[in-house]
């Protein structure tokens, strides 16, 4: 075997002791060795990953430019949504359409009164979801239009921009029972109208607003305080959660540490930060 394909073999090994799949082997350098004399068929590659951290530019200089460093082999999971990929010629106003004016894919249509799709910008560069309409919504048919609607607004507008510069959605389409959290069959239901809007939309970022967001976009379910103002990707789309309004309104500490979040959001879109004081 040449030097590059004995270093790309040592890669992946590397890689696979990295993510703890080790036990066929134990002995690295014998094995290595043995893998050298070994012709390797070409591994290939898998479906693009849900989520992975955002990019981040490397600044490290290789001393010795005539080295060629092994090519350290990616990784790809499949898809949590693979059979909601994008609708080629998908609208927002097709999506509504599909969803219909008296759905009843789920349970939560029993005390619906209206269907709350989502508003705001077409080709928003900045998406807020939500995880689903409260009392004044289901009334109004508008997203995040009662008290935590109106610190969203205001929160909207210390970034320097309007409601009908950005766009807002949720989760789920109909309010839950006494404003409970979405459960999982509705999530399961309800979510890829979702997914298909944030691919309608292609923002530059989406900020989800509280945990239920952000575990219906990820499929994870870590704490807020882990990973809240963390900079993620769905689909391509760079990803940031931070706490909902309606928490705010219960821990009004907390004001802080979402304007700090939102700070990030301004400096990744390019909008004016405010002056230090």
């Amino acid at each position: 075997m040449n030097p590059e394909g004995r270093a790309r073999v040592e890669a992946w090994l590397e890689y696979f002791n990295d993510l703890g799949i080790s036990d066929f082997c134990l002995d690295r350098a014998s094995s290595a060795v043995e893998a050298a004399r070994t012709p390797v068929e070409p591994i290939p590659a898998a479906p693009e990953p849900l989520l992975r951290p955002a990019r981040v530019a490397s600044s490290v200089v290789d001393p010795n430019p005539t080295h060629v460093a092994p090519v350290l082999p990616v990784i790809k999971s499949a898809s949590l949504f693979a059979a909601n990929e994008r609708i080629e010629g998908d609208t927002l106003e097709k999506i509504r359409e599909d969803i219909g004016e008296n759905c009843r894919r789920c349970k939560l249509c029993e005390q619906r009164n209206k269907i709350v799709f989502g508003a705001g910008h077409p080709k928003a560069e900045l998406v807020f979801v939500g995880e689903g309409p409260g009392h004044d919504e289901d009334m109004q048919g508008l997203p995040f239009v009662g008290r935590a609607g109106k610190l969203l607004t205001q929160m909207i507008e210390a970034m320097g921009l309007c409601r009908d510069a950005v766009y807002i959605a949720n989760v789920v389409k109909c309010r839950p029972p006494q404003n409970r959290a979405p459960e999982p069959d509705e999530i399961e239901t309800c979510s890829p109208f979702l997914y298909r809007q944030l691919a309608v939309i292609r923002p530059k970022a989406v900020v989800c607003l509280g945990a239920i967001a952000f575990q219906s976009l990820t499929g994870t379910k870590p704490s807020m305080s882990r990973i809240r103002g963390q900079w993620l990707e769905f689909r391509g789309i760079p990803l940031l959660a931070t706490y909902h309004p309606a928490y705010l309104l219960r821990n009004p500490n907390a004001k802080g540490d979402v304007w700090e979040d939102l700070k990030k959001v301004m400096a990744h879109l390019g909008l004016k930060l405010p002056a230090k004081r």
